[in-house]
């Protein structure tokens, strides 16, 4: 028959033993297993690839993270001191005055000429305590006089920087006076103006003022400045 294998009389023929793959059909499969084992074979380099790529992404997003928090670490370290309390300069008490009438300072406080010291005093009309200062003039008197504004609600101020005369008052002195920083009337301290208590110190040299600042009787006794009564 044409589709009869023939059969070689000088090579023995392989016995067909069953369930044992003969020796053709071994070769025959043999292509296919060698390129399922090649498959196997190149599957845990795939692994392994896919696997080191994920760790370096892993390990990379790790350092962005650490660096990150260090530099917001440092921002934080830099501008914590800014808004520390710390960094603000503390409030200064409130000054305790001395109240008259009776001893508001000594003469060893107010030695020298045009020294200056403020204390507290009842106003004779309202009853209202004022602050008020006694000034050492260059003869060896001394002054006082309250220092809320005649007929006002300007609190008067004791100017002894000329500069400050000349530059902000427009005014040329050669010893201290006493403003009204809101109408800029100048009283001179050196000289007398009338009142409704008769003449009194600080004529007004400049401005609108109506009158010199109320007057405040000051003695010295001994050692002791004494505030005795109010025009």
């Amino acid at each position: 028959m044409p589709d009869e294998k023939k059969l070689d009389p000088f090579k023995p023929q392989e016995p067909n033993i069953p369930g044992v793959p003969s020796v053709a059909n071994k070769r025959a499969t043999a292509p296919a297993a060698q390129a399922v084992k090649s498959k196997a074979a190149a599957m845990p380099s795939l692994v392994w690839i896919i696997a080191a790529a994920a760790a370096v992404v892993i390990i990379g997003g790790g350092l962005a993270l650490l660096l990150s928090r260090g530099s917001s670490v440092e921002t934080v370290s830099h501008a914590a001191p800014l808004a520390s309390p710390l960094a603000t300069k503390p409030a200064k008490p409130n000054e305790i005055l001395p109240v008259g009438p009776g001893v508001i300072g000594t003469t060893q406080e107010l030695k020298q000429a045009w020294s200056a010291k403020r204390f507290l005093f009842p106003d004779s009309v309202t009853g209202q305590t004022d602050q008020a200062m006694v000034v050492r003039l260059p003869h060896g008197q001394y002054w006082g006089f309250s220092l809320q504004a005649p007929f006002g609600t300007c609190e008067l101020e004791y100017v002894s920087n000329l500069q400050i005369l000349r530059r902000d008052y427009q005014f040329n002195a050669d010893h201290p006076m006493v403003v009204n920083p809101c109408d800029h009337t100048i009283y001179d301290l050196l000289l007398y103006g009338s009142s409704s208590a008769g003449l009194v110190r600080g004529d007004i040299v400049q401005g609108t003022g109506i009158r010199p600042p109320v007057a405040i009787e000051i003695r010295a006794r001994g050692t002791e400045v004494v505030a005795v009564r109010m025009e």
